[in-house]
């Protein structure tokens, strides 16, 4: 009896750096470990090289010449996909939180180590398959009077109004949505949302999620995120699919 399933796909991974020396090191780095690597050097050869063969992951290089990292990384989430890990000489807080609100799903200082790397494209890569998976064919999803379209990043309140969202806000709510009426801890979603475990994101996601709950207040609702002291947020609310 012979096999016929297909073999699982090589992940495909785009390096963005001006830097050639930086964008021939880290393809062999991906290389060596399974993957397809290619390379561009702005955010122009960027656009091109997913046009014509696409990515299933993104390594960004923050300060390019032209349009720079945070700008492209912003354009490439409001598409929904290819996800984005960023890198950066800058190593300041600020520059990491900003990196991750604009849209990306990790962010390293250089020089990082191409261990970790690899292991940070991998689990992002995992997070954004089991995204896929829990969502299926259930692309709208109702709550407390909104109503949440995954595919198209809208959310609508119960009056038909179209409720502006940041990139972390719309992943802080497609984790609660995924996860509803459990307590998630900070580190969870950090996990789910942000993709990075350093102390300084706990106050992102408390910004981030303090921002989301604005948005969703509303008199007849009741509190939909509710804080659970010592522990995380719990959603409150049960989606149906519309």
């Amino acid at each position: 009896m012979t096999d016929d399933a297909a073999p699982p796909a090589i992940p495909h991974v785009l390096i963005v750096d001006d830097d050639a020396e930086i964008r021939a090191g880290l393809a062999e780095v991906f290389a060596r470990a399974g993957f397809r690597a290619s390379a561009a050097q702005d955010a122009a050869a960027m656009d091109r090289a997913l046009e014509t063969d696409g990515a299933d992951l993104v390594v960004l290089d923050l300060m390019m010449p032209g349009e720079d990292g945070l700008s492209a990384a912003r354009r490439l989430a409001t598409r929904g996909w290819p996800p984005v890990i960023m890198l950066s000489a800058l190593g300041d807080d600020a520059d990491r939180i900003i990196g991750l609100e604009v849209g990306a799903d990790d962010y390293l200082s250089k020089p990082c180590n191409p261990r970790e790397l690899v292991a940070r494209a991998r689990a992002v890569l995992r997070r954004a398959r089991d995204t896929e998976s829990r969502r299926g064919a259930t692309e709208t999803t109702r709550f407390a009077g909104f109503r949440f379209d995954f595919a198209r990043r809208e959310l609508v309140d119960p009056d038909g109004v179209l409720v502006s969202l940041s990139t972390g806000e719309f992943r802080l709510l497609r984790a609660f949505l995924e996860r509803p009426q459990r307590v998630l801890s900070r580190d969870q979603l950090l996990d789910l949302a942000f993709s990075n475990d350093n102390d300084v994101f706990d106050r992102a996601v408390d910004v981030q999620v303090s921002r989301l709950r604005k948005k969703l207040e509303r008199p007849d609702t009741g509190e939909l995120i509710r804080t659970v002291r010592g522990e995380g947020y719990l959603f409150t609310a049960k989606p149906t699919p519309a």
